[in-house]
């Protein structure tokens, strides 16, 4: 059966990756949420898909350069601004606290292909140990020495490679990598990759999926997450017989 897994939160109507979009795909009776991990310059764990902070907040620069204290000065609203009050950069430990009494399954995108973040890996895997969620992540990147990497530091969490590009043999070379799960672009799917995903036992989480009829389409298909902006709607597809 697929997931509905709400991409950075119920970010259809909320901002992105904010405490708000986490909270109201939860009550939109997500499965679980993708969400993106970076590192502040003094090493805190925190959650913003651009790896600069233009676009998402009121401020500007690189989130690398910015302290934790310096990246909670800023409103991260983006285009919402004005409608949901303030809303600021939250930590993964700040997301892992309501996440984890929820019961929801987290899809962790490391950010590290244009920062390196060295030791994002161990704090991230850190972090979960300390919230007991080791069977409730799954653990992707563009970076796919990253995603090898964490797998290398906890085998038994899932881990997937993550492409936006109709790759030759990106099946069997996720598979000949031990990496359990591939995380492409919905529209490369059809049933003839689905046949040798299975065939070679792999896991396939699309994204970003918004519309009806692809929804439908990646339940038709099998799809293990369907990572999309309007839980709400995905969930209401996924129920239908």
């Amino acid at each position: 059966m697929s997931l509905n897994i709400a991409h950075r939160g119920f970010s259809g109507m909320y901002p992105e990756n904010t405490m708000l979009a986490y909270e109201k795909a939860i009550e939109a009776g997500c499965d679980g949420i993708e969400l993106d991990v970076q590192l502040s310059r003094d090493g805190e764990l925190v959650l913003m898909h651009d790896e600069d902070v233009d676009r998402t907040t009121d401020g500007t620069g690189w989130i690398k350069d910015k302290t934790l204290a310096e990246l909670k000065e800023l409103e991260a609203s983006y285009t919402f601004r004005g409608r949901y009050g303030e809303n600021r950069v939250p930590t993964l430990r700040e997301y892992f606290e309501l996440a984890q009494p929820a019961g929801i399954l987290t899809n962790i995108e490391l950010k590290t292909s244009i920062f390196r973040y060295a030791g994002i890996e161990e704090k991230t895997l850190e972090l979960i140990d300390e919230f007991g969620l080791r069977d409730k992540v799954v653990v992707s990147s563009f970076n796919h020495y990253s995603a090898k990497y964490f797998q290398s530091l906890a085998p038994e969490i899932p881990c997937g490679f993550l492409t936006e590009s109709v790759i030759i043999d990106g099946l069997p070379y996720t598979a000949a990598h031990g990496i359990p799960c591939y995380h492409p672009e919905f529209h490369m799917c059809d049933d003839a990759f689905m046949e040798e995903a299975n065939r070679l036992g792999l896991e396939i989480n699309v994204w970003t999926v918004n519309e009806e009829e692809d929804i439908r389409e990646m339940k038709r298909l099998g799809i293990g997450m369907i990572i999309g902006n309007w839980p709400d709607r995905c969930r209401r597809i996924l129920k239908e017989g």
